[in-house]
């Protein structure tokens, strides 16, 4: 008995950031043995610097990938971040017309997004054992950049539109915001240790249903 956790996604499902924790990946897990009280494996398949198109390849055409996405009963994703990160940076150097670009970025992430959901649902469909997917919304690393903040806001809102039964999102915008300091690495992109564990109880937090 017990069940299998597969986690894919970007330099957030990684643990970039943090050297001793691994990363909210391990913490979710043990949580998820706690509150389920059976063991729970997993397989830890981030790829730094993955956008939402390379992601929608994985879960497409990777055997790797879509033989883990099979066989696990919890999925975790975390994706979007990279695919903003280029223009917020630029904004942030003085680039003003990466600015005008931001809508057309955000809107590209969403339909790779919408069809990264519509392929998990499909590596699922027709099996017996219950599932959860668990998508993690963005924090803006960027708060001095308006635009960045408004391009997280709409893609989280975005976020908590798809998927149908057993998915949830875990928002963890409103805990980074005005927290940066405390929550970022040195790097000022990737979560600290404090970071990841809020993260994972964020998770924790949506419950298991329909997981026993």
């Amino acid at each position: 008995m017990g069940y299998h956790y597969t986690a894919i996604g970007d330099s957030l499902t990684t643990g970039a950031g943090t050297l001793l924790t691994g990363g909210f990946v391990p913490t979710y897990r043990r949580m998820a043995e706690k509150r389920l009280r059976t063991p729970v494996s997993y397989e830890n398949l981030g790829i730094n610097g993955l956008t939402s198109q390379e992601l929608l390849a994985m879960v497409r055409n990777n055997p790797l990938f879509r033989s883990a996405l099979s066989r696990a009963e919890l999925i975790t994703v975390t994706i979007g971040g990279n695919d903003l990160r280029p223009y917020a940076s630029a904004i942030a150097g003085g680039s003003g017309s990466s600015a005008s670009s931001i809508p057309q970025a955000l809107n590209r992430t969403k339909e790779h997004v919408r069809q990264i959901v519509h392929v998990l649902y499909q590596i699922k469909y027709g099996q017996r054992e219950p599932f959860i997917i668990r998508m993690v919304g963005l924090y803006n690393p960027f708060p001095g950049v308006r635009e960045a903040g408004i391009y997280v806001r709409q893609y989280n809102s975005f976020l908590a539109t798809l998927g149908g039964p057993n998915y949830r999102v875990a928002n963890i915008y409103p805990a980074f915001e005005g927290n940066e300091r405390e929550l970022l690495s040195l790097d000022r992109v990737h979560p600290n240790s404090r970071g990841y564990r809020v993260i994972a109880e964020e998770l924790d937090r949506l419950g298991y249903a329909p997981l026993r």
